[in-house]
Parts: structure tokens; sequence; C-alpha cells
């Protein structure tokens, strides 16, 4: 926290809330930009935006939702969890048993693993448990590592992005 803000006239005070207030409209629409939504935004129903509200599996299936949802969590640097959700997605969609070593393998190193550069948060017992589901990869060796994701997302990140300000700017603008 700033120290000697209390010393400020008013008026410097109002200006710094006014900046921050501009400052993060611009974050808001470079995020849209990015997610391709700013464009999108009188194309997208407003009932498929309310829908997201409903739960986290429709926000997920929707694909705005999904997007929407990821440039909350980029916003937050947490975007590593729904990028192992998805990634867990495509494996478990896997036809080929010599992709799915490869693909697990990758999965691994990219989320789990102890140097793993987008690291999730999965408790030990859970690590564990996926690293030995790894010395024979099938479909469902990540389903208890994705299962604790989705419900960290579900929990803690899905409530956060409903009440933030990108979401309740997206729903404002459009006309239901």
């Amino acid at each position: 926290m700033c120290k000697g803000l209390e010393s400020l006239p008013i008026t410097c005070l109002e200006r710094a809330k006014e900046l921050k207030a501009r400052f993060g409209s611009f974050l808001l629409k470079q995020e849209l930009n990015l997610m391709g939504l700013s464009n999108k935004a009188d194309k997208l129903r407003s009932e498929d935006a309310l829908k997201w509200r409903t739960s986290f599996q429709n926000l997920l299936a929707h694909k705005d939702g999904l997007c929407a949802f990821r440039a909350f969590l980029v916003s937050e640097y947490s975007e590593e969890n729904i990028a192992f959700y998805l990634a867990c997605e495509d494996y478990r969609n896997t036809k080929s048993s010599t992709k799915l070593c490869t693909k697990a393998k990758k999965i691994f190193e990219d989320f789990i693993g102890s140097d793993a550069p987008r690291e999730v948060n999965l408790d030990h017992e859970t690590r564990t448990i996926t690293k030995k589901n790894l010395e024979r990869p099938t479909i469902s060796c990540f389903e208890l590592a994705q299962s604790k994701i989705y419900t960290l997302m579900e929990k803690d990140c899905y409530p956060r992005f409903l009440k933030s300000a990108l979401y309740l700017d997206l729903t404002r603008q459009l006309t239901p």
C-alpha cells in the first residue's frame, strides 16, 4: 500500500482514481480485442453471456465464454489452469496410443513436473498418483488432476469472473 496518500490533495486522489478507471477500461478493451469479442459484442446475444452465469459448464461450453474466462485468468496470472484443463480434454480425445505417450509426457512436463513452466496447483498426493499413472498412459491418467483443477476453477476463479469488470462490462454492452 502506498504511504502518504492521505497527505495528497483530494483532487490528486480523484485524478488517480480517474486514471485507474481509464487505464482499467483500456486494458479491458485490449483484452476484448485479443479475444475477438469487441467486434462480436453486437453479434453475441445477451442470453448467451447470461447463460455463462448459470453454471461453470455453460461458460466453458460456449466458445466466447471460454475466451472471456481465459482472458480473465490471464489478467489474474492463473491462465495455466484453463490451459491444463483444455490440454487434458485434448488428451482424452486422442485415439492413437503412440500419441497418448507423447502428449502425456508433454502435459506432465508443462503443468505437473517439479520444473514445469506452467505449473498448476496440485496437492502432493495427486501429483504422485498422476506421475504413477504415466508409467502406462491411458486416456484416464490425468482424470484426478484435471478434476482437481476443474473444481479449483469452478469454486474459486469462476465466482470472481462473474464479478469481474470484464464480465460485467461485457454483459452491460449487450442489449436484451
